[in-house]
């Protein structure tokens, strides 16, 4: 598997470039058939392959496919189009090239190997990204197959824009034997201190945040005709709790910069006074990203070139129908049948992936919020403009109107938690007879204060050159600027009375006053509480545990 695994990490290298040029720093050549050739190479396409293999370091064999592939609805997707995956038609396209790729028996590497280099020769590179590696995460026989930072094979969706050329500059310039000095991404980029929701631009514009949202979506497809890729186990709760644990961070951060806690979006009919202007090119397309000026308001879209038409009562209807499902606690079923509600089946309503019960009635709320969001500036496709950077999951989260949307999904999930047809924990379900927690502490490296957390800034460095399509190789390095923290350790004494057990630790922190800095409201502070760490205890411990957390 070594081998061939070096093979399939080699699809993921600069993703813009066409599969006839060499790939990663040993000059890796795929020996490409007829069948493999893109489009428009079908002439010269072997004979430019067999010139690139002339100065390669590895040549890579393929064999022919036995069944070439029919993208009949992913070969829509032009090549230089932006991918996106909250629009139903690329969830269609991103569904028929996963069963392409899955369908691939086991262990039949090099077949599948060939396949993917087909997809990777004739599919929209964003697309072909996503399918990719979603089947290598879902797939027996690729899992370690490792599957390289999304910041480095698309930088366009992180990076300032204007950080390329210098790269480019750099690469051409600069021999790859000679250290090459990281272009510095200021902090403040995207705006000036002029506007109040900058202060947490260090948070929305985070790489770290943005690759984790983008990872989510690996793991949560939407949609995929293997049912068992989507329904995960407790997916639509998960949902729920990831989102909502994202809010109550960004809300504690808020607190810490003189800010109230995010307003939620329920009006879909006045203006959104945040504006957003990302900075950010696409490599793949070749333009800028849409800004959102201020006080712009949702309209009605009808965009046949997305397969998007919906209007903004469509949305308020689909609501409508959820806070039934809520109040009843009772979910309407296609067959006129009904089912009970809980927090995994309304996850499953809300986002909507291809679990929820009853589509039809309860629409795609979450995922159609993004689209009327991401198509504000061009709801009609009057002046061919693409989606904004609501539309894209590895973007998402750097627009001060995510958090504004989700603050509104986090509290129809709170109308549900606070329903009588949520059943409360009983004492006995939330007690451990016999265990008592004496005391608990953090200490800090390097400090003798205890519950003491010291957070700093540090500068990081990202690898561009796999990225940097048609370029010279060679690192190529941006330097930018996050948060950080001092490792620490949690210390807690135990008494137990009783038999050594196995114990669940969960562990939260929580501002201790609000924006007007007083005491909380339990019902509200219950939302800002952000889970730490969790670990279960051996048994062999059962009066002190120690744990040190690994870095957060």
């Amino acid at each position: 598997m070594g081998e061939v695994a070096k093979s399939f990490e080699l699809l993921f290298d600069r993703p813009n470039e066409p599969l006839i040029t060499p790939k990663g720093d040993n000059n890796a050549i795929f020996q490409l058939t007829e069948q493999h050739l893109p489009q428009g190479y079908e002439s010269n396409g072997i004979e430019l392959n067999d010139r690139f293999g002339d100065d390669a370091g590895e040549r890579i064999p393929l064999q022919n496919l036995s069944k070439v592939p029919q993208f009949r609805v992913a070969n829509q997707l032009p090549t230089d189009a932006d991918f996106s995956l909250f629009l139903p038609k690329h969830q269609e396209m991103a569904t028929e090239v996963i069963d392409v790729l899955m369908s691939v028996p086991d262990n039949q590497l090099q077949e599948l190997l060939s396949t993917c280099v087909f997809c990777r020769t004739n599919l929209n590179p964003q697309l072909f990204n996503y399918c990719y590696s979603v089947a290598l995460m879902h797939r027996r026989d690729t899992r370690n197959v490792k599957i390289p930072s999304f910041a480095e094979t698309f930088p366009s969706k992180f990076l300032d824009s204007q950080v390329f050329s210098q790269a480019r500059e750099m690469a051409a310039v600069v021999p790859q034997n000679i250290p090459r000095i990281p272009i510095i991404i200021p902090r403040d980029f995207t705006a000036s201190d002029l506007e109040s929701e900058h202060r947490l631009a260090y948070f929305r514009e985070d790489i770290g945040i943005n690759l984790h949202h983008w990872h989510w979506h690996l793991v949560y497809p939407f949609t995929a005709s293997d049912r068992a890729i989507v329904a995960k186990d407790r997916r639509g709760e998960l949902f729920f709790y990831m989102h909502q644990q994202i809010i109550a961070r960004y809300n504690c951060e808020r607190l810490n910069n003189s800010l109230k806690r995010v307003e939620k979006f329920s009006n879909w009919r006045e203006p959104i006074p945040e504006a957003y202007f990302p900075k950010l090119d696409s490599l793949t397309s070749s333009r800028g990203w849409p800004p959102r000026q201020a006080n712009m308001v949702w309209q009605d879209m009808d965009r046949p070139v997305d397969g998007l038409k919906i209007t903004v009562r469509d949305m308020e209807n689909w609501r409508t129908n959820i806070e039934e499902a809520i109040a009843t606690g009772m979910v309407r079923l296609p067959n006129g049948g009904v089912m009970d509600l809980n927090i995994d089946v309304l996850g499953n309503m809300i986002e909507a992936s291809i679990l929820s019960p009853n589509r039809d009635l309860y629409g795609s709320l979450h995922n159609n919020g993004h689209s009327f969001a991401a198509y504000m500036h061009d709801p009609n496709h009057r002046y061919l403009e693409s989606f904004s950077v609501m539309a894209d999951e590895a973007t998402t989260m750097r627009d001060p109107f995510f958090y504004r949307w989700h603050a509104f999904i986090d509290d129809i999930f709170q109308k549900h938690k606070e329903s009588n047809f949520v059943r409360p924990y009983s004492q006995s379900e939330l007690g451990n007879p016999g265990v008592q927690v004496m005391s608990a502490a953090i200490e800090t490296q390097g400090s003798r204060q205890q519950n003491e957390l010291n957070t700093f800034w540090m500068s990081s460095d990202v690898d561009l050159s796999r990225g940097l399509d048609f370029s010279n190789r060679g690192p190529v390095y941006a330097r930018f600027t996050h948060l950080n923290h001092k490792p620490f350790q949690y210390v807690i004494n135990v008494n137990n009375t009783g038999n050594a057990r196995r114990t669940t630790v969960r562990i939260f922190i929580s501002p201790k006053v609000d924006e007007r800095n007083q005491p909380w409201i339990l019902s509200d502070q219950r939302k800002m509480f952000i889970e730490m760490d969790r670990f279960v205890t051996p048994r062999t411990l059962p009066n002190i545990m120690m744990s040190s957390t690994y870095v957060l």
